[in-house]
């Protein structure tokens, strides 16, 4: 008589599989997918989990990140770097370019030009002809990211309607279009950030090193750190500090702010988020904070 050995998965092992048939999902319904990859921690996540879904082939998809030309140099450095170890077509494509051309208008020079981003991703898919954009976003990252589906659709203008978006009962996924319109996937939208560092740890993923405790000049602004750089110096009157911080999310330098904290290793990383109460966005994007620059609007104009 066989004996039946019965093999317990961990949470870990349910979120992987999941994302995986998702990847496999978009790669199988769609004709031309991209993986937006910015160097930033979900999105070396999505790495992993592309190399687990399609190795030891080739992605069927390159990698696409919009590059608003105030991105911390560690990161994009990172970029780079892992692309090229992965020996996959990294595909760059600048909001300067689109500034140059007049579909980005600044309200002054040091406006963020985080929210911008839209209209470079929505110039690189018309040129590109993307049919899917594959990106790192999960739902507990802030509301209106809780109300996106996993193949979330987007009208011939680029646009998302929360109000029209396809039901996936039975984790069934409908990545259906017509011409111009277009899919963002999110393989890891049931993901926290606690899973994303516990996933970081068990893969022993390497980082950019502002993920991690380093010392670095900051002023305190409407009680976020804001670091100190030639593109954000202080202000009259600012008090320039310096703090031991770590960056739990990245992005365009003028509004993505640190926190203070001595986690210098993923292990401490994982302790420090499991005891957290503030949310990663809340915590550390200061565009955040006012109703004009809300995600949801944000993402209605096309926004990742």
């Amino acid at each position: 008589m066989s004996t039946l050995i019965k093999q317990t998965l961990s949470h870990l092992d349910w979120l992987e599989a999941e994302a995986i048939h998702i990847l496999r999902e978009v790669a199988g319904q769609c004709a031309n997918p991209v993986l937006l990859f910015s160097g930033g921690k979900d999105s070396l996540c999505l790495l992993r989990l592309a190399e687990k879904a399609f190795r030891p082939g080739r992605f069927p998809f390159p990698l696409l990140h919009i590059d608003t030309g105030h991105n911390y140099k560690e990161v994009t450095d990172f970029r780079d770097q892992r692309a090229a170890e992965l020996g996959e077509r990294l595909i760059v494509r600048s909001l300067e370019d689109s500034m140059a051309r007049g579909t980005v208008v600044l309200k002054h020079a040091g406006e963020s030009r985080n929210k911008h981003q839209s209209v470079t991703l929505l110039e690189a898919i018309e040129e590109f002809g993307f049919d899917a954009c594959i990106g790192g976003a999960r739902r507990d990252e802030e509301k209106a990211r809780a109300k996106e589906r996993i193949m979330s659709f987007r009208d011939e203008f680029g646009q998302w309607d929360p109000k029209n978006q396809r039901p996936e009962l039975w984790n069934l996924y409908n990545a259906r279009r017509h011409q111009g319109e277009n899919i963002r996937a999110f393989p890891i939208s049931n993901w926290t950030e606690l899973d994303v560092w516990q996933y970081i740890a068990r893969e022993q993923l390497e980082l950019p090193s502002i993920y991690f405790a380093h010392t670095r000049p900051v002023v305190r602004r409407n009680g976020l750190l804001q670091p100190v750089t030639e593109l954000t110096p202080a202000k009259d009157g600012d008090v320039v500090e310096d703090v031991q911080v770590r960056f739990r999310t990245v992005g365009d330098i003028s509004c993505t702010a640190p926190v203070e904290s001595d986690a210098d290793t993923v292990e401490k990383i994982l302790a420090e988020t499991a005891t957290t109460t503030i949310t990663e966005r809340g915590a550390t994007r200061m565009d955040d904070q006012t109703s004009e620059a809300s995600m949801e609007q944000r993402k209605k104009e096309g926004y990742f």
